[in-house]
């Protein structure tokens, strides 16, 4: 009498096992997880450089961004890159590229007096992004984005500044794309 209520029971786990499969199986075929809102007939895309005009600048900001952002759509929204008449266009600029204290530490001693440094400094990058959807212009858009990466005033910043600067670029993109391509 255990052996069969055993295999009653290993039976019983297969055919919830097996439901639960086919039940997910159905659900995926059903709904589709892309959440693009793009629409089928939008088939190629133009990004035009970001010229950086912050006071304060980055000589390779201006291409690292551009590049990246044009990498973002090529290669995550199936969109063909366009020289002319593309269905969407994305231009604009950098406006602001700052490095500033976030927290002060404790004053130190030194010969000419009390000095109080940094503890944390912040990078911030904002960037204005012109949108235009020709197969749908009530899409288009006109838009700010700004990130910022914190990081310890003790670093050298020739050593990590390229490092934060893609940290914010990769965040600022990620925006972009969600406005534009993301149904959210």
């Amino acid at each position: 009498m255990v052996r069969s209520q055993k295999s009653e029971v290993r039976s019983l786990k297969r055919i919830a096992v097996f439901s639960l499969f086919s039940l997910l199986l159905a659900l995926t075929s059903c709904y589709s997880f892309s959440g693009s809102s793009l629409r089928e007939d939008m088939k190629t895309i133009k990004i035009n450089m970001f010229p950086n005009n912050a006071a304060n600048n980055l000589p390779s900001l201006s291409q690292d961004f551009t590049v990246a952002l044009q990498n973002r759509f090529l290669q995550r929204s199936g969109l063909k890159g366009a020289l002319e008449n593309p269905d969407l266009l994305i231009e604009g600029e950098i406006t602001d590229y700052n490095i500033t204290p976030t927290s002060i530490g404790a004053a130190t001693t030194s010969t000419t007096g009390n000095v109080v440094q940094a503890q944390q400094n912040k990078l911030t990058i904002t960037v204005k992004v012109h949108y235009e959807n020709s197969k749908d212009p009530t899409l288009s858009f006109d838009r700010t984005y700004s990130d910022e990466a914190v990081f310890n005033s003790d670093l050298d910043l020739n050593t990590i500044e390229t490092g934060q600067v893609k940290i914010v670029n990769e965040r600022i993109i990620v925006k972009i794309f969600n406005d534009i391509v993301a149904n959210w």
